[in-house]
């Protein structure tokens, strides 16, 4: 009878009911189990997802495809780093008052003085700086788009090794989204981020240069070995939907960046590289013409805009105005006065005393941080080196100390270094193409210093400080 019911020595004197009450007690331990833990997940493999081997089913990803990108890359982003590190030299940051990165140790040991010949030296490396760095936007996109699959990496770490890697990894490409995002923000004038774009911009390239040179090092024994391997011509011509090179059954993918369940092309390798280079083009055309000039700047579209100075001899561009600096009336009218110091003398002279000496003239180009530039234009004023030989220095000029009328702002105050001074270009500047300054030029005097950044051209002047400022 005891069988017959169930009864064990387990269930010896159990009710009708304790067949069920042991179903829901059963139920009830395994809801209340613990859930798998890293190691579970980990046994389990990789959840559904982007983790995935199969969730990125794109045919044309493979090595090939990204040592194509890369390639690329690889020459275009040292030429952008080393016309970087040019524009920093150009401001002279050793000089007092215009270092904006205080900090930077030894990250300054290549600091040179900037030189004044060619004239044209600034407007050509940061221009090639700018434009270059907006036509790599799609091949860098492309290049994340090919190895996106290795981000999401199952599992995420597996060693102490594969952490430092995965951390390189970061710091490659968010260092690069930062310093290409900062630096289209800062060519369009927009400042969303917080702080200085020199100091944000400084920092972030040493950061994603170090990333950049590790992975460099580690992964260009490959790309060279894949693009030998499968040669231009031959991968361009294999069909679409068959794994680029280093995929196949017989050479495995090390990468993993090949999918093992492509999805149909819907684009060739030959279509993808052509896309990806007409953006660039496109990007080229709309972007160069505002560092050539000519009729070519009527095709920088992606040059600033808002800053429209008119038609006239002031009518070229400006990053600046007089009223967005806070410039009052009082600062440039009549009771306006310039102060030359040095050696203990000071000089001071009204306008119309300093439109009294002797007069010189230079054509020189402006050119701005944002990548624009000027053509040349005819400037006229007192030489730089002709005003320190009003305080004593008659023999060779030191460097000068420059202070502006402006009342908000950065660069209100810019130091020249003494070759810049010296030169017979160097120009306290009253009249540019004929006619007085506007306001926004810098009315009623400017400095314009051949192959100078235009910040450092300071408009509004009141001041010039000839040696040590102290």
């Amino acid at each position: 009878m005891n069988e017959e019911h169930g009864r064990g020595p387990e269930g010896a004197g159990e009710g009708p009911a304790a067949p069920a009450a042991r179903q829901a007690g059963s139920a009830l331990r395994r809801h209340e189990a613990p859930r798998p833990g890293v190691a579970g997940l980990l046994r389990d493999g990789p959840p559904v997802g982007p983790t995935r081997p199969g969730f990125w089913r794109s045919p044309l990803r493979g090595p090939w495809l990204t040592s194509v990108f890369g390639a690329l890359l690889l020459v275009g982003i040292p030429l952008m780093f080393v016309t970087g590190l040019l524009s920093y030299a150009a401001y002279n940051p050793d000089l007092g008052g215009n270092d904006k990165t205080p900090d930077r140790g030894w990250l300054g040991f290549y600091l040179f003085s900037w030189p004044t010949d060619p004239h044209w030296l600034y407007r050509l490396t940061q221009g090639v700086h700018v434009t270059l760095g907006i036509v790599l936007i799609p091949v860098l996109l492309a290049k994340l788009w090919s190895v996106i699959p290795r981000l999401f990496t199952w599992p995420p770490v597996k060693s102490v090794g594969h952490a430092l890697e995965r951390l390189s990894l970061l710091l490659l490409v968010g260092g690069v989204l930062f310093e290409f995002a900062t630096g289209l923000l800062n060519i369009q004038l927009d400042y969303l981020f917080p702080g200085s774009f020199y100091t944000l911009h400084f920092y972030g390239a040493w950061v994603f240069i170090g990333a950049f040179v590790v992975h460099v090092v580690l992964r260009i024994p490959f790309m060279l070995r894949t693009l030998r391997d499968g040669g231009l011509r031959k991968e361009l011509r294999r069909p679409s939907g068959e794994p680029a090179g280093g995929s196949t059954a017989r050479t495995p993918d090390p990468t993993h960046l090949a999918t093992p369940e492509p999805a149909a092309p819907t684009i060739s390798r030959r279509g993808a590289l052509g896309m990806v280079g007409a953006g660039s083009l496109v990007l080229l055309a709309m972007t160069a013409g505002q560092s050539i000039g000519g009729s070519w700047r009527a095709t920088a579209l992606l040059a600033p805009r808002g800053q429209d100075p008119g038609p006239g001899p002031n009518g070229f561009q400006v990053n600046k105005t007089a009223a967005g600096v806070g410039i009052r009336a009082q600062d440039v009218g009549p009771t306006w006065r310039l102060v030359v110091r040095g050696q203990g003398q000071e000089r001071i002279l009204t306008r119309a005393q300093v439109l009294a000496l002797p007069q010189h003239g230079a054509a020189l180009p402006i050119a701005c941080v944002e990548g624009w530039s000027t053509e040349d234009q005819q400037w006229s004023g007192v030489r730089l080196r002709d005003l320190a030989a009003l305080v004593g220095f008659r023999d060779e000029a030191p460097g000068l100390f420059v202070q502006s009328a402006q009342r908000s702002g950065s660069f209100r105050s810019t130091t020249l270094r003494d070759n810049q001074v010296r030169d017979a270009r160097s120009l306290l500047a009253l009249r540019v193409n004929g006619a007085d300054l506007s306001p926004d030029h810098g009315y009623p005097a400017r400095v314009i210093v051949p192959a100078n950044p235009g910040v450092h051209n300071t408009k509004w002047v009141t001041t010039l400080t000839f040696g040590d400022p102290a």
